[in-house]
């Protein structure tokens, strides 16, 4: 009889076995690498959505209160009547209409102001000859709000659309201008010294050093010249447009349709949001150092 020393000790195999239940298989270094990497963007999702929460309850608040200190809030209609007008406005085919509008003139005047604003600021950062004949103009011209330009507008172009299209431009031009300026200007002339001394010419040098170099300053004017086209779009519409989401809105506060008024706004903030969100994307794409997160 052999005693308990000499016993053999059980395996992990051997207890699965006489158990009959299999032990849980480890999480894969993946899936822990993912959820580490991820921690901080799933938190702050979290939050976001907590703030929003917060933003939301606080309107029901006062709304369904009555509250009128100073600012009154007894004719804001509440969330449940946004929600309502907006299932309403969502089951008609007008309003897909005017979000392709907008949509239609935020992107030609958007594109076209960054296809004009960055080699032009490019050309205004590198040649002294060409930033002293553009920049008083430009400066000139860059305080005056796009809605002063309405006016203008209607009478230098043939159709109220391409009037409209012209004032999104402009209020997404000068953004653009003066960041990828900024960005050209605060390119290391160490650089451009060393490229020159490699033998780099002068397109090789705007391509290597000033556009790679100014890169971030110019995804920030157009995030920044992005808004400011959905705000210089809005106005136009409510003044001179005949379909979007700013003539909606403007629609429905003359209709007195106070739930509409601010669905409409509700639009307008989520489609800047999503346009927004896109150029961040394409620029964590083409540079991904910009960006840490």
């Amino acid at each position: 009889m052999r005693s308990f020393a000499q016993a053999p000790l059980a395996t992990s195999a051997d207890q699965q076995s006489d158990s009959g239940a299999e032990a849980p298989a480890p999480p894969r270094p993946r899936i822990r690498l993912w959820l580490v990497c991820h921690r901080a963007q799933a938190i702050e999702l979290v939050l976001g959505l907590f703030s929003i929460a917060c933003c939301v309850a606080i309107w029901q608040l006062l709304t369904s209160n009555g509250v009128n200190l100073y600012i009154r809030f007894e004719n804001i209609p509440t969330p449940a009547a946004v929600v309502q007008s907006a299932r309403h406005v969502l089951g008609s085919a007008e309003f897909g209409d005017h979000v392709v509008a907008s949509c239609r003139r935020i992107a030609l005047g958007f594109v076209i102001a960054a296809l004009v604003a960055v080699p032009l600021a490019l050309l205004m950062g590198r040649f002294s000859v060409v930033r002293a004949l553009t920049f008083p103009v430009a400066e000139i011209i860059r305080p005056i709000p796009a809605i002063a330009w309405v006016p203008l507008a209607i009478m230098l172009w043939p159709t109220n659309e391409e009037s409209i299209v012209f004032i999104t431009f402009i209020g997404a031009f000068f953004p653009v201008l003066v960041n990828t300026l900024h960005g050209v200007n605060s390119v290391d002339p160490v650089l451009v010294r060393a490229a020159r001394c490699l033998g780099a010419k002068e397109l090789a040098v705007f391509r290597e050093v000033y556009l790679p170099g100014a890169l971030p300053h110019i995804f920030t004017g157009l995030t920044v010249g992005m808004g400011v086209a959905w705000v210089s779009l809005i106005a136009a519409e409510m003044i001179s447009g005949q379909y979007g989401i700013g003539y909606f809105t403007w629609q429905a506060y003359a209709l007195v349709d106070y739930p509409g008024i601010v669905f409409g706004m509700i639009t307008i903030g989520l489609l800047g949001l999503g346009a927004g969100w896109t150029i961040r994307l394409v620029g964590r794409f083409i540079m991904p150092w910009g960006y840490e997160r």
